[in-house]
């Protein structure tokens, strides 16, 4: 019998890659590429974007999953649009219409005022397509099942919640909040505030804590670079602020 071969485990190199993740891709989509593309050991996040979400994706290479939780708790800055009139299962424009009601006509003041409304510290109750924990089992499963279950509201801090620009029915904004902040749950509340409904129908991430999307490799950047390309592009793990263990964002 020949001997067993023990399974590769990959290249170690350690730091920390911020891509400009596209749409439709998942997190975990972007983890899975980067880690095969290069044959790496191990890659995690430092904090997830929905599939329908672009922009900052603060990847952690090697030793760099350790420093999850403190790439997590930096604010969170965003730029995305609301379509008021329609709601939908999931919040956001990847779920299915709800009930759709007539619009207003909404003055730019009226919008800002209720904007305003939603900035400080507020709480916020998950959705139930998100990937919060119920007895161990992920909300999304559950919602998939066609249950719903009592989610607990959680406190989180808008810092603003910026109007962009209004084409009614569509209004963009920019929010700077804390970790954790469900932006399209945030987008759902306005529009059950401005009384006709709402979803959140683009959405991008455009900083981290102290990273930015300007300085993000975009994934077709990234197919055309090998591993000694790409290491100009990795930032020292001495970036990130007192470090914590996390292993929950590996994959």
């Amino acid at each position: 019998m020949s001997p067993r071969r023990r399974k590769a485990r990959g290249i170690n190199v350690d730091g920390i890659l911020l891509v400009d993740k596209p749409q439709d891709w998942t997190s975990h989509d972007v983890v899975g590429f980067v880690r095969s593309r290069y044959r790496l050991a191990k890659v995690g996040h430092g904090g997830t974007l929905d599939p329908m979400a672009t922009g900052l994706l603060v990847l952690l290479l090697g030793k760099g999953t350790k420093c999850s939780q403190a790439v997590m708790v930096g604010e969170k800055l965003y730029r995305g649009t609301i379509k008021l009139g329609e709601t939908t299962n999931t919040q956001d424009a990847d779920g299915q219409v709800e009930e759709t009601r007539d619009v207003p006509s909404l003055e730019d003041a009226q919008l800002d005022e209720v904007f305003a409304r939603f900035e400080g510290e507020i709480e916020q109750i998950p959705p139930m397509v998100s990937a919060i924990k119920k007895d161990g089992v992920p909300l999304y499963k559950l919602a998939r099942k066609g249950q719903e279950i009592e989610r607990e509201p959680r406190p989180v801090t808008i810092h603003h919640c910026t109007r962009l620009g209004t084409r009614l029915p569509e209004v963009d904004i920019e929010v700077r909040c804390s970790k954790g902040t469900y932006i399209r749950t945030l987008a759902h509340d306005i529009g059950a505030s401005l009384g006709c409904g709402g979803h959140l129908s683009a959405l991008r991430r455009v900083a981290s804590g102290d990273y930015d999307v300007a300085n993000a490799v975009s994934i077709d950047a990234l197919r055309e670079m090998d591993l000694e390309a790409l290491k100009p592009f990795l930032l020292p793990l001495d970036s990130v602020s007192a470090p914590e263990a996390e292993e929950d964002s590996v994959s």
